[in-house]
């Protein structure tokens, strides 16, 4: 069975409701052989979004030396990010992504882990981010905007609020609403804009597997106002795996969101511990 697709927001693109992560194996140095292997695995299952960054060690190289040779180009929905807030710095790094993905256009591009109001005033200052962001698109380098955080929910709001980006990645999973929440504030603005929601951090990165089975992580996320999760994996077993579970996938009821819910508030830092204040 083919995996289920989702309009991602005012992109109107179609993209399966599991994304490759940049995390997992690809977040590594000098494991070619088991990132090719990944890929290639997500491929034959059919994913169709694939996450990296910058910052994510050589997940460029790997995907940009091993999704091509089994994709076409206009097959695969490719979004990458930006961790610098300057004009200049993040034209780099967009150039520098585009030569490692063997691409000459990113399908999205994304200011990497909004933290601060510092973070904000830097990329929309005369400088900022943000100019090289709309550059790129002019320059046809990029399709479509979007921003990233996991840290404070008010951040992304203030982002949200001050410009119509495309495309929000978040923190949506079966903790989230015990402590700064993502999914009942965030999501709510982004959607007012039309934009896209992409969730991350559907298992905190296992340490919510303690309160939750996978399959129960996964199907509360989906099951909320999201367009897609990504996922890090690291072997072909785990695509596998979190592809017959997409697969099977149905929106839970209320009341089985509640009840999983339950289960991560007795340990609810598992599934928060990347937010403000839990570090």
């Amino acid at each position: 069975m083919p995996l289920t697709k989702r309009i991602l927001g005012k992109t109107g693109r179609n993209v399966t409701i599991f994304g490759l992560g940049g995390e997992g194996i690809l977040r590594s140095t000098s494991y070619h052989k088991e990132a090719q292997a990944v890929i290639e695995k997500a491929l034959e299952v059919g994913i169709t979004y694939f996450d990296t960054a910058p910052a994510y060690q050589q997940s460029r190289d790997y995907l940009g030396s091993y999704l091509w040779k089994k994709a076409k180009r206009e097959q695969i929905f490719l979004a990458s990010k930006t961790h610098d807030r300057t004009y200049e710095g993040t034209m780099l790094l967009l150039n520098d992504s585009l030569r490692r993905l063997k691409t000459s256009y990113l399908d999205l591009l994304q200011l990497h882990d909004l933290r601060t109001t510092q973070d904000i005033e830097e990329i929309f200052s005369d400088e900022g981010a943000i100019h090289a962001l709309k550059e790129a698109r002019k320059q046809g380098k990029v399709k479509f905007l979007g921003i990233t955080g996991h840290h404070d929910p008010e951040i992304l709001i203030s982002a949200i609020k001050k410009y119509d980006f495309d495309t929000v990645l978040l923190c949506a999973n079966a903790g989230d609403a015990h402590y700064l929440p993502f999914i009942s504030t965030v999501i709510p603005e982004a959607r007012k804009k039309g934009m896209g929601i992409i969730a991350m951090k559907v298992a905190g990165q296992g340490h919510a597997l303690s309160s939750v089975a996978i399959k129960e992580a996964l199907y509360y996320t989906l099951s909320q106002d999201v367009d897609l999760a990504i996922i890090g994996c690291r072997s072909p077993k785990e695509i596998e795996e979190n592809a017959e579970l997409v697969e099977e996938f149905r929106p839970l009821s209320r009341e089985k969101l509640a009840e999983i819910e339950n289960k991560t508030k007795a340990d609810f830092e598992n599934t928060n511990f990347f937010k403000k204040g839990m570090y």
